[in-house]
């Protein structure tokens, strides 16, 4: 093993696991223009719902953040719960 490794506090079994893990595979994009769209439009709805005080308390809170997320998602296309399922509406 390299001294790098070692240096760095990594053992064999580490670098053997994590050696073959492509960033770029991880993260690829898997979000459509259409679905980016639909997500922006719902944050901008969930949100206006919220500061307007029409939905509070922990609804209001959830859908604050499911917003956030939302716009998240979109801006990195790249939606977390898509890669699990095996979903892509990013066109070939």
């Amino acid at each position: 093993m390299p001294d790098l490794y070692r240096d760095r506090g990594y053992d064999r079994v580490q670098h053997v696991l994590f050696s073959n893990i492509k960033i770029e595979k991880i993260m690829t994009k898997n979000m459509g223009s259409t679905d980016k769209i639909i997500r922006i439009v719902l944050a901008v709805i969930f949100g206006a719902l919220y500061f307007t005080g029409t939905v509070t308390g922990v609804a209001g809170t959830v859908l604050l953040v499911l917003g956030g997320v939302f716009v998240l998602t979109s801006l990195i296309s790249f939606c977390p719960i898509y890669a699990i399922v095996g979903l892509n509406t990013c066109p070939k």
